[in-house]
């Protein structure tokens, strides 16, 4: 059979080759834990009391093109980014700053930010803080040039819960997997090549993050058992993603660890008179482990804090002597607004947190231009490009949060503006639209086969530890270790806005390098 362009990529299946690939797809991925508990809408919790059923995880039947040199560029730069976002949470007074501007109008902030003063007022008890970050990018071709080069921009920066680590790892070596079996027809054997798919070692790494942590720590106490503590939502659909990291802690590097749902942390930890932290698991209760790392996969949405207990039990977890992934101020490091200030076009910002010039021009690169909604002059030019359905067709509205479906997009920003208080709108950032190349794929999601354009997000993960310092000019802390620690694609329906995996957007997917 002759093989097929890039752009009749992928081919059409016949029923039966469908019929292969599909079989062999759902198989490995249960086999393998690339798999979530599935959605209410899909299995009623009454059919599934004991919450024992999975699914596989919303996956592409054939690894997506993607340019080899945006690939290879966001890999190279994530170290950059390491240092870039560690050095804003250890400066405190310019994060301060940029947070004020949100006080009073996002209350989220307002709690993260009042729950840091708190901790501040007491002092911090542990200098050394550890980020799993992740960089998510897409593929920019710039519409009025008529052959344009593909170059990769910014869409956010995560520094808390940075999701699909586990589940990327496996994504690559099923598409592997489906290589190796013949599930691929022959036609497509000039483009998916082994050398062109992309293995992604994220949760190996992500995981050597965690027990670096781990090993830095000083135990306050000879002989008493040491632990990672995973803070999880409850329920959580997404498991599996984080099962993987706990197995590659405990199995590559030796560590133990433990899940603790956010709601039942003052249930199950105290702190002692240094405040080191204390973890007592309800299966074993004559035990008590001392948590070297606390590592957030929940606590960052307002969400999960629907107590008061809630935001008591965060200000817990951060005067405690534990390494935390993230600390407070890192977490807010990753607000929108920062990344706004970093990014709207002629901003002095950058340089005084990378201050070599070839390194800051290589992330500068990646910015698509973002603007604020204050009363500021790029403000102003802001609020006149959100007003006008026209120009609002090229911008997304974002607000402070993370986890997806929370943006507004093109024409449907001038009429939630109309609706939200003026007074507010400072909250949100205006962020140029990234425009994509035109892809397809087929995405298999709760059983059913999705065929049509797609479009794909890169993210790659970097693991930076760092000592925070005094804060003072002379005593800015260090980075102790900073890698980058894989790749994560994800790829939505282009109809669909929005692409997170777990809020039921986009499926999880590997890269298949191309050239152009």
């Amino acid at each position: 059979m002759a093989s097929i362009s890039l752009a009749d990529y992928p081919p059409e299946l016949s029923k039966e080759e469908e019929l292969y690939l599909i079989s062999n797809l759902k198989d490995w991925s249960i086999a393998h834990g690339l798999a979530v508990r599935p959605a209410p809408a899909f299995v009623q919790p009454s059919q599934d009391p004991s919450g024992v059923l999975a699914t596989t995880a919303p996956v592409t039947l054939f690894p997506s093109l993607f340019p080899a040199s945006c690939f290879e560029e966001g890999l190279a730069i994530q170290r950059a980014y390491n240092e870039l976002y560690s050095a804003i949470a250890r400066d405190e007074a310019w994060l301060q700053s940029i947070v004020e501007e949100l006080l009073g109008i996002d209350d989220f902030v307002t709690k993260l930010w009042q729950t840091h003063l708190m901790v501040k007022e007491e002092g911090y008890a542990q200098d050394l803080s550890l980020g799993l970050f992740r960089s998510d990018y897409m593929v920019h071709q710039d519409p009025s040039e008529a052959n344009p080069a593909p170059s990769l921009k910014q869409v956010e920066f995560n520094t808390i819960a940075s999701s699909f680590g586990g589940l990327s790892s496996q994504v690559s070596a099923l598409h592997r997997y489906l290589l190796t079996i013949d599930a691929y027809p022959s036609s497509t054997s000039s483009i998916v090549k082994a050398e062109a798919l992309q293995q992604s070692r994220s949760a190996s790494s992500l995981a050597k993050g965690l027990a670096a942590a781990h090993k830095a720590y000083v135990s306050s106490q000879a002989n008493r058992p040491l632990c990672v503590l995973f803070i999880v939502q409850d329920p959580e659909r997404n498991v599996f993603d984080q099962r993987h990291l706990e197995y590659a802690l405990l199995e590559e590097n030796g560590v133990r660890s433990f899940r603790l749902p956010f709601g039942e942390t003052l249930s199950h930890t105290k702190l002692d008179a240094d405040r080191t932290l204390l973890y007592t698991p309800p299966n074993s209760p004559s035990t008590s482990y001392e948590v070297t790392t606390i590592y957030f996969r929940a606590g960052y949405s307002p969400d999960d804090y629907p107590k008061d207990e809630d935001w008591t039990a965060r200000l817990h977890l951060e005067k405690s002597r534990a390494i935390k992934c993230p600390s407070i101020l890192t977490h807010l490091a990753g607000c929108k607004k920062v990344q706004q200030v970093l990014a709207t076009p002629h901003s002095p910002h950058l340089k005084r947190f990378l201050p070599d010039e070839k390194v800051a021009a290589r992330v500068l690169a990646t910015f698509a231009p973002i603007y604020p909604l204050d009363s500021s002059e790029a403000g102003r030019e802001a609020r006149r490009l959100a007003a006008d359905p026209a120009s609002a067709s090229r911008y997304v509205l974002k607000p402070q949060r993370e986890g997806g479906g929370n943006n507004i997009y093109r024409k449907a920003i001038p009429p939630f503006l109309e609706k939200l208080p003026e007074t507010h709108w400072p909250a949100y950032i205006l962020m140029e639209m990234i425009e994509p190349p035109p892809l397809t794929n087929a995405i298999l999601r709760n059983g059913e086969l999705q065929k049509g354009g797609v479009i794909c997000e890169l993210g790659v993960y970097g693991v930076c530890l760092w000592r925070d310092g005094s804060g003072a000019e002379q005593n800015k802390g260090e980075i102790l270790e900073s890698w980058e620690a894989g790749y994560l694609l994800r790829t939505k329906g282009d109809q669909s806005e929005e692409g997170g995996v777990a809020a039921g957007f986009g499926a999880v997917d590997s890269c298949c390098l191309v050239d152009g």
